[in-house]
């Protein structure tokens, strides 16, 4: 009897590793697989993107986040002291030495056509080669894109214009009638250089002035448009009363 004993012994050591064996681990919820799937957007994370595209957007991007907003918001300070400067020697060439435009030109284009004259026919005496002449052309892909973009552009606007003659939007036409006097009284003033002149120099004003005092300017931007509807309010409701009281009296009557 003592032989069945040693044999039955190798098979419970064999059963007993078997349990001990490491089982094969299973995808559980705390694995990487679900650790890497993208979280769900808190509560400040949609704060902040409400806030980047609402109220609390950078003056930067609102102008285009490019060159040009660099240069109205004095972050490429030489181009923008280039693009000012030239337009004051411009305004002041023609406002206050009273020059006129084609006359430039035509003085312009005389002297820059007879000096590379001389120099093509004398570069035998002076020693030098003649000058390199590029030829320009204008080519047909970039016009077509500008006249493409502009045609866009006006026919915006001549729908939004018809929008408006049509009576859709009333806020719309008193808008644009109120911008339009403005523009006409600020004309009679000044001739178009000199209002082309201040618009360039606002430009370069307004946009720093608010990115750095912008807290101030909305808060008091709030407290305005606040106040007017109120005011708006009150009026339209004086308003509706009186045609109200006008109604019954012709139902009356």
């Amino acid at each position: 009897m003592a032989e069945p004993s040693e044999t039955a012994e190798p098979k419970t050591v064999e059963i007993a590793d078997k349990i001990t064996e490491p089982l094969p681990s299973l995808p559980s919820s705390n694995s990487d697989e679900v650790d890497a799937s993208p979280p769900l957007p808190t509560e400040e994370a949609a704060a902040e993107g409400s806030e980047m595209l609402g109220k609390k957007q950078s003056v930067h991007r609102v102008l285009g986040a490019g060159k040009p907003a660099d240069v109205l918001l004095w972050r490429d300070k030489k181009a923008s002291v280039a693009v000012l400067g030239g337009a004051t020697i411009i305004w002041a060439f023609f406002e206050v030495l009273e020059y006129h435009l084609l006359p430039i030109l035509c003085y312009a284009l005389i002297l820059v056509v007879a000096l590379l004259f001389l120099w093509s026919n004398a570069h035998f005496f002076i020693y030098k080669s003649p000058p390199h002449l590029p030829e320009v052309r204008i080519k047909e892909e970039p016009l077509l894109h500008v006249v493409s973009a502009a045609r866009i552009e006006i026919n915006r606007a001549i729908a939004m214009l018809r929008d408006i003659a049509s009576g859709r939007d009333v806020k719309k036409f008193f808008a644009v009638v109120v911008g339009l006097w403005v523009l006409s009284v600020v004309g009679n003033w000044c001739n178009f250089l000199t209002l082309f002149y201040i618009v360039v120099v606002l430009l370069h004003m307004v946009p720093v002035f608010y990115e750095k005092y912008k807290g101030k300017i909305d808060s008091f931007a709030e407290k305005i448009v606040a106040e007017s509807k109120k005011k708006c309010a009150i009026f339209n409701e004086k308003v509706a009363s009186k045609f109200s009281k006008g109604q019954l009296r012709d139902k009356k009557d």
